[in-house]
């Protein structure tokens, strides 16, 4: 039986808003998201909550884990965490390895966390955007691969989402994907044979970029 796998990039982030948070956060390299981007995590919701989806995975930086959050509560489905969906540990973006919530945190915030179940994976700053595409590519197979009879999303970011989608589907490169705010990729895969039916999908959203930011 085929299985059918989602990819979405989390939603809209504060620090994309309002520019200043950066300057006084504890965490600068782990912004929340911003009003419109959780308007936008309950119409990624709506958009998934008919597709036989069973459990999703998401980087454990606080947006991604905000956006599947949201998706996981409308689908009741479980939410698991791993560092290899997390976001390009790019050197010239971050000054030092992200801090982020620890396990505990995020489960005491986020009920569909399971925190018995620890975060899978671990940051490895710093890193190449080959590398980074590298790791959430073989994350994703892996995870693919461990549950097989299951349909799923995973929720990351711009490079990871890129990653991801190359990772599945043969002769994709990251120039071919669409990687906007809280859209979505979906690959069929079929034995051997993966196929990307949608490429960063925004139809299920009110309002979306104009452009692709990444940092």
């Amino acid at each position: 039986m085929a299985q059918t796998i989602w990819i979405a990039r989390h939603a809209n982030r504060l620090d994309f808003v309002n520019p200043e948070w950066f300057n006084t956060a504890d965490r600068r390299y782990d912004p929340p998201l911003s009003d419109d981007g959780l308007v936008q995590v309950q119409e990624l919701a709506d958009r998934l909550k008919s597709e036989g989806i069973s459990r999703i995975f998401a980087s454990p930086f606080l947006r991604t884990v905000q956006t599947a959050h949201g998706v996981a509560n409308v689908l009741d489905v479980p939410l698991r965490l791993h560092w290899g969906l997390g976001e390009w540990l790019n050197p010239e973006w971050m000054t030092e390895c992200p801090k982020t919530r620890s396990l505990s945190e995020l489960a005491a915030q986020f009920s569909r966390i399971d925190p018995e179940v620890p975060i899978e994976g671990k940051p490895c700053y710093p890193e190449t955007e080959t590398q980074c595409f590298a790791r959430a590519g073989q994350t994703i197979r892996e995870l693919v691969d461990r549950f097989a009879h299951e349909d799923l999303l995973f929720v990351g970011h711009g490079a990871s989402v890129l990653g991801m989608a190359m990772g599945l589907v043969d002769g994709v490169t990251g120039a071919d994907v669409n990687a906007s705010l809280c859209a979505v990729v979906k690959v069929i895969k079929d034995g051997d044979r993966s196929i990307m039916e949608l490429n960063g999908d925004t139809s299920h959203l009110s309002s979306h970029e104009r452009r692709v930011r990444f940092h």
